[in-house]
Parts: C-alpha cells; structure tokens; sequence
C-alpha cells in the first residue's frame, strides 16, 4: 500500500477516534498541555510565536492565546494565501476572520512575520520521533521546510503512535507536547 493511502486511511480512522473525545477531555487535556508547554525552554523564552486557532477536536488554543494577550506577548496566526501558509501578528480577536477550511485567521491588512522563534502545529498523531500527521493538504510541511523556528507538535497522548508512513518532504517536530508529557526529539 502507497504512504498516501496507508496515510489517508490512518487520518479517517484517527479523526474520527479523535472526534469521539468528550468535550470535558479535551478541555482538561488542553489545559495541561498548556501547563506543559510551559516546562519547555525555548517556549518560555521564545520573543514570538506562531500558533493555530483551534476548530472540532484539536487541542484547543483559545485559552494559549488569551494567555498571551494577557501577558503581551508577541505571537501570530496562519493564513492561507492562495496554497501556503503565512503568518500574522494579530493584536485582538477582532482581527481574525473566518477563512478556509471554516478556520479563523488573520485578516489580509495584518502585518506578515517571517521569522517565527516557535511554531506551535496541529497534528492528528505525532511519532515519538517527531514525525506529524497533519490533515494531508502540506500546508505546515510547505512552511516549515527550510526553516529555524523551533516546530512544537501538539496532541492527546492516544493519539502518539509507535511508527506510521512519512515521506521526505514530512518535517519532523523538535518537541511532542500531550496531556501526559513532554518529548524532546532527537
């Protein structure tokens, strides 16, 4: 079986497992990777960072990013433009917008960032490793690839899995967040 199919069967199944969380566990597991975020150095220390807004079942961000407005920090969204991402410092929520995929991003007037310290990503599974399995449109991959930011994979511990497919162009995460741990890869 090809690493496409075998991925997109894995991703269907995933999801769907995913999906079948309570909203109490996610809200809990949310939380304490949030907390555990924080046990991470270069997080701690990153001047700005790039984060998702959460939608359906992903780790929720909306209390990270209420946080970082709390404590002035700089950070930025992702937006599709035509078929990558960039991202944008947003300074409330009023400058979010709801774009592709039924994701809010950032409004097309807010300032573009480059150079990004951390990357917080969304996966449906991670690999000890630091392999990722994202949605399978490369959006994260096409950013990421040739970059320094620090890449920071977040999902529920059930969804760590031993091994699966992954091709050349996948980036690897330098670090895996869940509810339970902290995995820095090597």
């Amino acid at each position: 079986m090809s690493n496409t199919i075998e991925k997109a069967r894995l991703r269907k199944q995933l999801l769907d497992a995913r999906d079948d969380l309570s909203l109490d566990f996610i809200k809990i597991a949310s939380n304490r990777i949030r907390d555990n975020l924080r046990k991470i150095d270069f997080y701690r220390k990153a001047t700005l960072i790039g984060v998702y807004y959460s939608i359906g079942s992903e780790v929720q961000t909306q209390d990270l990013l209420q946080e970082f407005f709390n404590q002035g920090r700089e950070f930025a969204l992702p937006r599709v433009d035509k078929n990558d991402l960039v991202f944008k410092k947003i300074s409330g929520l009023g400058d979010l917008e709801l774009g592709n995929f039924g994701v809010m991003e950032p409004k097309e007037k807010c300032e573009t960032v480059k150079n990004l310290d951390v990357v917080l990503v969304p996966a449906i599974a991670l690999t000890r490793e630091g392999y990722r399995l994202g949605y399978g449109f490369g959006f994260y991959d096409r950013y990421l690839h040739g970059k320094k930011s620090k890449k920071i994979g977040m999902t529920y511990a059930k969804q760590v899995l031993r091994s699966f497919p992954h091709d050349d162009h996948d980036v690897k995460m330098d670090c895996v967040v869940t509810e339970d741990a902290v995995i820095h890869v090597k």
